[in-house]
């Protein structure tokens, strides 16, 4: 069956062109959960610790926009998005690599810059090959399916030195501190990243550009000036509701980017009573952090499928304003949590929180983009994610001390109530109103 020009695909394909994605997110978790650690371990301070995350936000500003810019004016002999993500995924995989050898801070910080840049030149265009693939009326279906393997892999990827305890002791550390499980973790990381990828566009290849399109892209020459003037003109002609969007955005993003940076110092001190990152309880904090993370990432594994018929029901809008609501009230109690059962109560609320960040806001604004500026509008959109990151980042280390007194858990409570505002914030929005997805049966 074809509709606009798209064959109809059934859900196995449409989980099988986001295998790759499993891979992408289980680098970024691999991240969230250890890099924070990891600076620890290497001797940062926690005030000026947001500071070292700058690499995510500073790419993501720089990379996402430029390569969404030129994947939609690339023709190549293997399709118009997979050049990019194959890429980014051999430099992915080289930085995972190399990450737990790091002997200073420098290092860590260098291998995080490469990282992140590699990361950037992937997610994109994969977003947008998803967007290209599939019928209007399965993006929905498309873009939950990811945030599905966005939770399965960052559930697997912050269990990853949990399990691999069964096989090396928690405290065999190498002799740069970083315990010899993260190294592991990171080396299977590595693999994954690249695996993954090739087995996505082998299997779901991109579709041929029509004669149409070719043209377009040919009109358009790939120079550094014609792709800025691109950028330039997307931005001033941006969709009003995904204007309407960059509010919530900043709010739901600057928290999860703080949570991200202190939930081991948080329950270091909420349940180990220690604030020592070199101590063995600290690295006790770390695994329970973890197990958490894996704990609302599997949450939001299991949340992202059941939007699907939610978001159809109630649309993209009001689903994700209950999503962040639901995270900001768990933010707001996690300072309270002094015990394990308490914490892994609470991350019933960041799952769904998050499984809402991962996929709500692709639905929106994939309703309310041109389809030929699809790749352009993807990663002017990372903009509305990474520059709440960069602003978080060169706040904290301000207000870390003078208004939050020097303690990770009011971090969180920060984190919460700007959760709230954005579930606030998100009602304003004019998109996401109506069931994108159809009730029809999957084609083959």
């Amino acid at each position: 069956m074809q509709i606009a020009g798209k064959p109809r695909l059934s859900l196995l394909r449409i989980i099988e062109m986001n295998v790759g994605f499993f891979g992408l997110q289980f680098s970024f978790g691999l991240q969230q959960a250890n890099m924070g650690p990891i600076y620890g371990f290497l001797g940062a301070d926690e005030a000026t610790m947001p500071l070292l995350w700058l690499a995510g936000p500073m790419t993501g500003l720089i990379i996402q926009p430029i390569v969404g810019a030129m994947s939609d004016r690339t023709n190549s002999r293997y399709g118009r998005r997979t050049p990019y993500f194959l890429i980014g995924a051999i430099l992915c995989s080289i930085c995972l690599f190399l990450m737990p050898y790091s002997a200073a801070l420098w290092m860590a910080a260098s291998l995080l810059w490469i990282l992140d840049a590699g990361n950037n030149i992937t997610m994109e265009p994969y977003r947008a090959y998803v967007a290209d693939r599939l019928a209007p009326e399965q993006r929905a279906v498309g873009f939950l399916t990811q945030s599905a393997f966005t939770g399965l892999a960052q559930t697997l990827s912050y269990l990853a030195p949990t399990l691999l305890t069964s096989f090396v002791a928690k405290d065999v550390l190498d002799d740069n501190g970083i315990p010899v499980i993260v190294r592991i973790a990171f080396i299977i990381g590595a693999i994954l990243s690249i695996s993954t990828i090739i087995w996505s566009f082998w299997r779901v290849p991109e579709l041929p550009l029509t004669d149409a399109e070719k043209a377009a892209i040919h009109a358009k020459p790939m120079t550094v000036k014609a792709t800025m003037m691109e950028i330039v003109d997307a931005i001033r002609d941006m969709p009003k509701p995904m204007r309407q969007l960059a509010v919530a955005m900043l709010c739901q993003w600057y928290a999860m980017f703080a949570y991200w940076q202190y939930i081991s110092f948080a329950v270091g001190r909420s349940i180990y009573d220690t604030s020592d990152p070199t101590s063995a309880a600290f690295r006790d904090a770390t695994l329970t952090a973890q197990q958490a993370g894996a704990l609302y990432n599997f949450i939001a594994f299991l949340g992202a499928l059941l939007l699907i018929p939610i978001v159809a029901r109630l649309g993209a809008r009001l689903t994700h304003a209950m999503c962040l609501a639901a995270s900001g009230i768990a933010m707001l109690l996690l300072p309270g949590a002094d015990t394990h059962a308490a914490l892994f109560v609470l991350m019933i609320g960041i799952g769904i929180g998050w499984a809402g960040m991962m996929g709500n806001t692709y639905v929106m604004l994939a309703d309310c983009i041109p389809a030929d500026r699809t790749g352009i509008y993807m990663g002017i959109f990372n903009m509305f994610i990474v520059i709440p990151m960069l602003i978080q980042s060169l706040t904290m280390p301000l207000i870390y001390r003078p208004l939050l007194g020097g303690d990770p858990r009011n971090v969180l409570l920060l984190g919460g109530v700007l959760m709230i505002m954005g579930a606030a914030a998100t009602l304003f929005i004019k998109a996401g109103n109506r069931a994108p997805v159809e009730r029809k049966s999957f084609g083959g």
